[in-house]
């Protein structure tokens, strides 16, 4: 029996995502950071800036009220730490703490190592591997990120046209209202 493109296609994306999270599980596990994975998340999304709990949730693809409780967390461990903007009091910034920085820099290394020596055992150019696996992993998720913007775009302009076919709808029920009295 022969697959049609979709369904080699369908295969070969469980065959990827199951392999990523294998890979993903493997490293975390190697990285020692002695956190949940919650926790790491949320102290990656912080590494290049500080941002608003509303941020991390949609970065990190938790709910605000889960953010909330690992930011609490991560500031009583000295990893994080919440602060109230000073432009708008009643915006909550988080920020990665120098100690929050070296556990994942020390995670991260611990990793890398691991990854490495994995490679070493039996591929030959393990550089140009991960290279190629970066790479790969790389249009892939462009691609799924501009795919989720179209769609998104396609629903924005699906429920405008809705709105805008409901109101011309209802002014001209309105309009026949007028003209019946």
């Amino acid at each position: 029996m022969h697959q049609s493109d979709e369904q080699r296609i369908e295969c070969a994306a469980r065959g990827l995502l199951r392999g990523i999270g294998q890979l993903a599980q493997a490293l975390f596990r190697t990285g020692g950071f002695g956190l949940t994975r919650s926790q790491v998340a949320v102290l990656d999304a912080l590494e290049d800036a500080p941002r608003r709990v509303t941020a991390l949730a949609a970065c990190t693809g938790m709910v605000q009220p889960r953010v909330t409780v690992v930011l609490q967390s991560l500031e009583e461990r000295g990893l994080a730490t919440r602060e109230r903007s000073a432009a708008d009091r009643r915006v909550v910034q988080a920020s990665l703490t120098p100690t929050g920085r070296e556990l994942l820099e020390q995670g991260r290394r611990r990793m890398a190592a691991a990854l490495l020596r994995g490679l070493d055992a039996g591929v030959e150019d393990s550089e140009r591997a991960v290279g190629a696996a970066r790479d790969a992993l790389t249009v892939l998720s462009d691609a799924m990120i501009a795919s989720n913007a179209m769609t998104t775009a396609q629903t924005t302009d699906t429920v405008h046209t809705m709105n805008t076919t409901d109101s011309m709808n209802t002014t001209d029920s309105m309009d026949k209202d007028s003209e019946a009295t």
